[in-house]
């Protein structure tokens, strides 16, 4: 999955019951974030991981 401020980003889900976790790794980096949240959300838990990816280039 390619997001256009981050560059190349790789996003895997995983469903385990009612949990789906979701990892999204910077090709460039190989930084990765995880977000956690209920399966019937998958878009939203990957927006989380996005969200948290973008927050981890950023920092110090």
């Amino acid at each position: 999955m390619a997001e256009d401020a981050l560059g190349e980003v790789i996003v895997e889900s995983i469903r385990n019951g009612s949990f789906l976790k979701c990892t999204a790794v910077h090709v460039a980096t190989g930084r990765e974030a995880t977000a956690v949240g209920p399966a019937h959300e998958p878009k939203a838990v990957e927006r989380l991981a996005l969200a948290k990816l973008r927050r981890l280039l950023a920092g110090p």
